[in-house]
């Protein structure tokens, strides 16, 4: 690849990137949206359970389970905007705007990367917003927090946008994805060790909860935040980030082979 080559490519994902954090940044209700469902996650479930099962977290967590749950939430809000951020391309190809990316003078995994980078800024967004929350919740969060938790939350992100571009990328109806995606956004969800620990499970629930990628996310993003974790931080980060390699791969691929 010359040096050309090289440079229309970084302008091809760079205004993909573009494209997908304007298109956000207009769409109000979509931000509103994706901010207020994780708040009643968090409030509405997070207290109801919580008087439930209080105390049933051990010593390190004082009996609080809003505190508890806080980091799974935020891998929430993550999860459920990087997975749908990639409905665009479905509706990109709807519209005819995909064919026209795709005969463009640049490669065609640009379009993938490009993607996967635009899905995933949203998502940091998204999940910075949560950090607005941490006071209410009794958790405190200061500036080399924050600095830790952007990048992590963006790795996050990219691993979890890149599986729905994979997802994405031979479909051609929004009503299919959207299934499809419910059917493996829900169980990633409960079975990361957001809503409740994973330890002392029963064993077909350990290997599900092992493969799950948004487990390592979670138990990071719990990790920085109230300092406890069922693995050490470089697995959770080498691990999501092995399996976000593994997906651009797969979605660059994909977009490769053309349409």
């Amino acid at each position: 690849m010359g040096p050309d080559e090289m440079n229309r490519n970084l302008m091809g994902i760079y205004t993909i990137w573009l494209r997908d954090v304007r298109r956000f940044w207009r769409d109000k209700p979509r931000i509103i949206g994706a901010t207020i469902q994780p708040a009643l996650f968090l409030f509405l479930l997070g207290t109801g359970l919580g008087k439930g099962i209080i105390g049933a977290f051990g010593k390190d967590l004082q009996g609080d389970y809003l505190s508890f749950i806080y980091p799974g939430i935020i891998g929430m809000s993550i999860l459920f905007t990087s997975i749908f951020s990639a409905i665009s391309i479905i509706w990109d190809r709807e519209i005819g705007f995909l064919k026209e990316v795709m005969v463009a003078p640049i490669s065609r995994w640009a379009v993938a990367v490009g993607k996967a980078f635009g899905g995933s800024t949203v998502s940091v967004f998204q999940g910075c917003l949560m950090l607005l929350f941490a006071p209410f919740v009794n958790v405190h969060i200061n500036l080399i927090m924050v600095a830790t938790l952007i990048p992590l939350i963006f790795l996050i992100a990219f691993s979890i946008t890149s599986l729905g571009i994979v997802a994405a990328a031979r479909m051609r109806s929004m009503q299919g994805f959207q299934v499809i995606m419910n059917f493996l956004v829900l169980p990633m969800f409960f079975l990361s060790g957001a809503m409740f620990p994973i330890t002392n499970l029963p064993k077909w629930m350990d290997i599900f909860i092992a493969i799950n990628p948004l487990t390592y996310g979670v138990d990071a993003l719990r990790g920085v935040i109230l300092g406890i974790n069922n693995y050490p931080i470089i697995m959770d980060v080498g691990l999501v980030a092995g399996f976000g390699i593994v997906m651009i791969a797969v979605a660059m691929v994909i977009f490769g082979k053309g349409e």
